[in-house]
């Protein structure tokens, strides 16, 4: 049973993560090492993490069509890859052993973490396009997807950062389809975990709140702040809860 302090906390987590997140991305990177800090199971983490982020992705989608800045017929057949490889990510994990998974989760947030600081520099210089949108539908959305099943923290930015390199996107219209992309990916992993009971209602509703109103304060601030500095912000708050978690455990 979590104490409301603890749900008091989690809120604000998912508060500083929605608003990070509309601005740049990132925000599981955050939530996921809370969610374990807080002394939630890791598979139950995993799940109740994929039900507040949902709501996020959600809402930003809505967005993304309702200003048109990506039509559904342009997205259907990648959120249905997408939605896939996140659907068999999310039955594989039910399987792992929890104590591997204990160690897994850590060692994931930090590679993606590093990514994510790094990939403002990765992709300055853009190429045209790699794969047809074809297979970029076939090899590359799925796999993301998989990953996303598993784990999940920078799948939004793997989607968008994939589409300007492989795709050759300018980085507005690959924003947007990532950020549909994304919310299929976290439907179908939702489904997974709560037909498993992987979650924990009590954080996953504290959370989305949390997320709609960091969301809401994100969108207000656009563009007035400089994002490689909020890339830092969030890495290096992921790396405290980190050391705080391997300190604990």
């Amino acid at each position: 049973m979590l104490t409301p302090e603890l749900l008091a906390l989690l809120f604000a987590v998912a508060l500083l993560a929605g608003c990070l997140d509309t601005l740049v991305g990132g925000g599981g990177l955050i939530c996921l090492p809370a969610l374990v800090l807080a002394g939630i199971p890791p598979l139950q983490a995993l799940g109740t993490n994929k039900l507040q982020g949902t709501i996020g992705t959600a809402t930003a989608s809505i967005m993304m069509l309702k200003h048109r800045k990506i039509r559904l017929v342009d997205a259907r057949f990648l959120m249905i890859a997408a939605f896939i490889g996140a659907g068999l990510g999310s039955l594989v994990v039910q399987t792992l052993d929890t104590t591997f998974l204990r160690f897994m989760i850590p060692g994931v947030l930090v590679l993606v973490g590093g990514y994510f600081l790094a990939s403002g520099y990765m992709f300055k210089h853009m190429p045209t396009q790699v794969l047809s949108p074809a297979w970029y539908g076939r090899l590359v959305v799925p796999l993301i997807g998989l990953y996303d099943g598993m784990f999940g923290p920078g799948t939004g930015s793997f989607f968008s950062m994939s589409a300007v390199a492989l795709r050759g996107l300018p980085l507005l219209p690959a924003t947007a389809l990532a950020k549909t992309l994304n919310f299929a990916t976290n439907f179908a992993s939702l489904l997974i975990f709560v037909s498993a009971g992987n979650y924990v209602w009590q954080a996953g509703l504290s959370m989305m709140l949390g997320q709609l109103l960091g969301a809401y304060a994100g969108s207000h601030i656009l563009f007035k702040i400089n994002t490689l500095y909020l890339k830092a912000l969030i890495v290096l708050i992921c790396l405290a809860m980190l050391g705080r978690y391997f300190y604990s455990s």
